[in-house]
């Protein structure tokens, strides 16, 4: 075995590898006409891949924040609503198991049901209205957001001074 054969057997692999597999999130998504719908509803993804005419996968940099929705259905109408609100993270981090979602993420916000679901998107479309991208709101917001939900209390309204507040911790930290 002369050495440069040595040498090709002992190197790591690429740079992009390591990247796919080590420090992104990756994210099914998928849609099937009149059946099966899961797509982005809002993040910033570091590159799509299309695996075939159905399915493709997202890719997000740890403590990205972005939103999935799922929406199903079968001959008789929608069987299925939900929303999810996700931070991506490493693969050393803290992280929920969530199907389709590897190696994890840490969930900030579960709405689950048509009611559910349709109390939530109003929140985000008057959080774009403000000018504010809803991957820079303040992970807390959305924790807050969905446990009022779950405890059926008033929704809280996200605002610029609440924006204004969450920057300026974020710069002093």
């Amino acid at each position: 075995m002369n050495a440069s054969s040595q040498v090709a057997a002992i190197a790591p692999p690429p740079f992009a590898a390591l990247i796919d597999h080590e420090l992104l999130t990756r994210v099914s998504l998928a849609y099937v006409a009149h059946r099966f719908n899961l797509y982005l509803r809002f993040g910033e993804p570091a590159y799509h891949v299309q695996r075939d005419r159905w399915r493709r996968v997202a890719a997000f940099w740890p403590a990205s924040i972005f939103c999935r929705i799922r929406w199903e259905a079968n001959d008789y109408g929608t069987v299925r609503w939900q929303l999810m609100v996700m931070q991506a993270c490493t693969s050393m981090d803290a992280a929920q198991r969530i199907p389709g979602v590897w190696p994890g993420a840490c969930l900030l916000l579960h709405a689950e049901g048509e009611r559910m679901v349709r109390l939530v998107l109003p929140l985000i479309d008057a959080i774009e209205a403000l000018g504010i991208a809803p991957v820079d709101v303040s992970p807390a917001y959305w924790r807050m957001l969905g446990n009022r939900l779950l405890a059926h209390g008033p929704l809280p309204v996200y605002t610029a001074e609440r924006h204004a507040a969450w920057l300026a911790g974020r710069a002093l930290s």
